[in-house]
């Protein structure tokens, strides 16, 4: 997966400080999607966002996830939310939709670099209709069916770019990058 608009080249690190982002997880159903709804966690906290909206709440996955970020290090916490709505109205920056029936996400990129924060909507198996009007933005990763696993991590790393050790400070966990196998450091508070 390519970071740079073409797909293949690094995008260049500026001095701009990267956009806070969040995740709203709409429409979950607790019971039926816990599989992709942790995914869908996962993926956020591993690509840099801080935090995800969890509508309606499931207190299994947030703690799963807060196990997660405490073995693995960072801040990431997943939030009930009851009310999707009063997330979307009192977020103070762009508000952007994935759907397969959004605008291309490119023209868009630099905007929401540039943005202090940005809360990225995923939907589940039935997007209510007024989302639409309230995202600031519509956006599509490709007009084809597919995961909003996937199109989360491209809109993740197209907006952030690959996290760095620094982001997961206090881990207890730290994957030792090798060739063939598996290495895992354990132990007490593992440097970046």
């Amino acid at each position: 997966m390519g970071t740079g608009s073409s797909g293949s080249a690094p995008r260049p690190r500026s001095r701009r400080p990267l956009p806070e982002v969040s995740v709203l997880r709409v429409g979950h159903r607790p019971g039926r999607d816990p599989r992709l709804t942790t995914h869908l966690a996962l993926a956020a906290r591993a690509l840099g966002a801080t935090r995800l909206y969890l509508n309606p709440p499931d207190e299994a996955i947030r703690e799963r996830l807060a196990k997660v970020t405490a073995d693995w290090g960072g801040t990431f916490s997943v939030v009930p939310s009851p009310e999707w709505r009063s997330v979307v109205r009192s977020h103070d920056g762009p508000v952007v939709h994935l759907t397969m029936y959004g605008l291309p996400l490119d023209p868009l990129l630099p905007k929401l670099r540039r943005a202090p924060r940005v809360l990225i909507v995923v939907g589940g198996a039935k997007v209510p209709a007024d989302l639409y009007g309230l995202a600031t933005h519509n956006v599509a990763i490709g007009h084809q069916p597919h995961s909003e696993v996937a199109a989360l991590a491209v809109i993740l790393d197209r907006i952030r770019g690959p996290p760095g050790p620094e982001r997961f400070r206090g881990a207890r966990r730290r994957v030792v990058p090798t060739a063939r196998g598996k290495r895992v450091r354990r132990g007490g508070r593992v440097p970046p």
